[in-house]
């Protein structure tokens, strides 16, 4: 929601570009986030360090040709289905609660926000037209909540999250496994994920069969520099 994405898979910006950029993100009171993907052009991010960006984090970003449609993985005791709209507030409880209480493996996130703010922006990321909400429960509980979008072939897997006292319980491979079902009997030829680099999220995906793409970096220029 604020930042810059996609940066280095085609030209490089020109001084003039990043200056209106950066203008846009100081008249919201805000730093500026670059991602910038490892396939890029090692000169765009020097270009950036020299305009005061530092490297903060990393992200690697995951991808798996769905060939077939293998049968979900679900622990007995889990059910994983589809979250309708009427059930959007428990839905984002779970989801906003496993943001919050990030895992501890793994590089850990450079980001937090306070949960209101995180609750809005994964409520209207969740809305958006053809993202389909999946929720888990175990024993009775709800336990963890996901996402995914198909759009032009590609399976986009979104906002998975166990809340903390179920995790190690199977739940992020069921909702895993699950979407990846569907989407390749939907017509989906990849699937791609973003994780964290060494994350449990990272070992669950590549445990299906995913593989690295790309890691991206992120760079960041506060207001004052």
């Amino acid at each position: 929601m604020n930042k810059i994405a996609g940066l280095g898979f085609g030209f490089l910006p020109t001084e003039s570009e990043l200056d209106a950029v950066e203008r846009e993100f100081a008249d919201r009171d805000t730093p500026v986030h670059v991602e910038v993907a490892s396939l890029a052009d090692p000169a765009l991010c020097e270009l950036l360090t020299a305009r005061g960006y530092l490297l903060v984090s990393f992200e690697n970003v995951l991808g798996l040709a769905l060939t077939d449609a293998p049968a979900p993985v679900v622990p007995d005791g889990t059910t994983v289905r589809h979250s309708g709209t009427d059930e959007l507030a428990t839905w984002l409880d779970v989801v906003v609660d496993g943001f919050a209480v990030p895992d501890d493996q793994g590089v850990a996130p450079h980001e937090s926000f306070p949960r209101e703010v995180l609750s809005r922006t994964i409520a209207a990321l969740s809305t958006v037209e053809g993202e389909q909400r999946y929720i888990a429960l175990r024993e009775g509980a709800i336990a963890g909540g996901a996402s995914m979008r198909i759009l032009d072939g590609v399976a986009q897997l979104n906002g998975a999250a166990t809340a903390a006292p179920h995790r190690r319980r199977g739940i992020q491979t069921a909702l895993l496994t699950t979407r990846l079902h569907e989407a390749a009997r939907n017509g989906a030829d990849l699937a791609v994920v973003t994780t964290l680099p060494g994350s449990k999220s990272q070992q669950n995906t590549q445990r299906e069969g995913f593989a690295l793409l790309y890691t991206r970096a992120i760079l960041v220029k506060g207001l004052r520099n």
